[in-house]
């Protein structure tokens, strides 16, 4: 399952092409790149999560950099190892860097440790978001890079657990590049220049939709198989649990809460009021259909996310920043584009679009090279915890405030998970009736 926002087509991912956006992003205000001339040693690469957004990422990794190789894998599923590790070779540029033995196709709860101490250097974790804390703790306790997806926890203890880590990373001069992609869309960063030097004027409003149909349904209990136990099939189908996924909200729409944060300056919000619910009822799982979130910031300043996961509506994924001299529009169109407070256009994007996905690989694998060290972490950990923030308003049906959230002792990850082991999952929330913790 990818996990990619829908977004206009971009261009085909050739070395030529790279070369081009990194000339391309000095311009921008992008970190620049410089490859090194002569190369001697491989990068070796491990990948943890074989699903469509893992491979994908390992696609990437491996076209980021001339001497990146795959040497290790972990999932819960053979076949999905198989499935991935096929479809990689079947990519003509990158076949040759498959180097994958049997012996390192890894699979169970622990697969990652074993992946992480094979001698990889830098781990792709792309499992439910729910895994993350503990998979990212333990890659950086093992001096390892990394590429982290979003989002990087299910709960407030996930997030202060990953801080404590991303600071640990920061010690150790490790990278670690966060799978929020549009911070890594050239024509997005172009659009948020716009923004950060004025062009409409103070930021009165935002509102950001992301309206789409279900990603993964989940599948009636008369197709579990016999004998599978609570942990399997809640794992198997993570996508509809709030413990693995972290409601659609926190896994899907984090994206444009993510562009929020990156619009207000990274700075958190005092409170925010919300609602949600599940409309489409579900045979199991326990997350919502749909949110509404209303952010309060300093000075009055107010942002709104919506999100709906149900077939058969309007879909949208947009974003409209409204401001005191003019108004950004993203997503309306094949172009983000300006206008002033009479409706005219005063700015629109009109330079050549890559590909975010690709680069955010690029950056990664040339601070490797260049032993200069790139670190998200805390942008990957507050964005996250605003979605966070923004669920728990929506359970609970009050306003939460960003220290009431950052220091909420709710914990969905189980401490302890066995895979052959009962698993009860917590009821689908109640606003006004489930309990802030």
């Amino acid at each position: 399952m990818s996990d990619h926002p829908s977004t206009p087509s971009q261009t085909n991912t050739s070395n030529s092409s790279r070369r081009a956006f990194l000339t391309a992003a000095a311009v921008i205000g992008a970190p620049a790149i410089i490859r090194a001339q002569t190369v001697t040693n491989a990068i070796k690469v491990g990948l943890v999560g074989c699903g469509g957004r893992g491979t994908g990422a390992a696609s990437q990794a491996l076209s980021a950099d001339d001497y990146a190789e795959l040497t290790a894998v972990a999932d819960i599923d053979a076949p999905r190892i198989e499935q991935s590790l096929k479809a990689l070779s079947g990519r003509q540029k990158i076949a040759a860097k498959i180097k994958v033995d049997p012996s390192k196709q890894f699979l169970g709860l622990d697969a990652y440790q074993k992946v992480i101490d094979s001698g990889i250097d830098v781990v792709l974790l792309a499992t439910p978001p729910g895994f993350r804390p503990e998979h990212l703790k333990y890659t950086i306790n093992a001096g390892k890079h990394s590429f982290v997806e979003k989002p990087v926890a299910v709960d407030a203890y996930g997030i202060r657990d990953v801080l404590a880590t991303v600071e640990a990373a920061k010690q150790k001069n490790l990278s670690l590049v966060a799978g929020f992609c549009w911070r890594y869309s050239n024509y997005i960063v172009e659009t948020f220049k716009q923004l950060q030097s004025g062009a409409i004027g103070d930021i009165v409003s935002y509102y950001g939709t992301y309206y789409t149909s279900p990603v993964k349904p989940m599948p009636p209990a008369s197709t579990r198989p016999a004998g599978m136990s609570d942990t399997e099939w809640q794992i198997r189908n993570w996508y509809n649990f709030g413990w693995l996924c972290g409601d659609s909200l926190v896994e899907q729409a984090i994206h444009t809460v993510d562009k929020v944060a990156w619009a207000m300056g990274d700075k958190p919000p005092v409170s925010c009021v919300a609602v949600g619910g599940r409309q489409i009822p579900a045979e199991g799982g326990n997350i919502f259909d749909h949110f509404e979130v209303n952010y309060l910031y300093p000075n009055n300043i107010r942002a709104f996310v919506a999100n709906r996961q149900i077939d058969g509506c309007y879909n949208e994924n947009s974003d409209y920043i409204a401001g005191t001299k003019g108004n950004i529009i993203i997503g309306r169109g094949p172009n983000p584009r300006i206008v002033d407070t009479k409706g005219d256009q005063i700015w629109q994007y009109s330079g050549q679009k890559y590909d975010m996905y690709q680069y955010e690989h690029d950056i990664l694998f040339a601070s490797l090279r260049k032993n200069a060290p790139v670190n998200d972490g805390v942008r990957l950990a507050n964005s996250t915890m605003l979605g966070i923030m923004g669920r728990m308003a929506a359970y609970t049906g009050q306003q939460i405030t960003w220290d009431q959230a950052m220091n909420s002792q709710e914990r969905w990850v189980p401490e302890k998970i066995d895979w052959n082991g009962s698993l009860e999952p917590l009821p689908m929330a109640r606003p006004g009736k489930t309990k802030f913790i």
